[in-house]
């Protein structure tokens, strides 16, 4: 089970406690896009085995969006940071380099 601490209020919860957003910092287009920045957007994913950027709301508590760093195979998570962001922050970035020196950021 995941246990992951919302960076606003500072709980730490169960995942049945929360709801998934999907993917982390994906670009949203609005009216006017053209039919591939859509087709991209709504079903183009990415689904990486380790290392994924996640979105998640606080569902039983503050209501807010965050994000999540977590390891899709062994379901360790990294840390939490604030989905106002359009990027991990450069610390969660370092962390997960120590623990896993051959990962690539994408």
């Amino acid at each position: 089970m995941l246990i992951l601490e919302c960076p606003y209020c500072g709980v730490k919860a169960e995942e049945t406690e929360l709801h998934a957003g999907g993917e982390a910092h994906l670009t949203r287009h609005a009216t006017g896009s053209t039919d591939d920045e859509l087709k991209f957007y709504l079903f183009q994913r990415k689904n990486p085995k380790g290392v994924h950027f996640e979105r998640w709301r606080h569902v039983n508590g503050c209501g807010k969006w965050f994000h999540a760093a977590r390891c899709t195979m062994t379901l360790e998570v990294f840390g939490t940071y604030s989905a106002q962001t359009f990027e991990p922050p450069k610390a969660l970035l370092s962390s997960i380099k120590a623990k896993r020196p051959d990962w690539q950021a994408t």
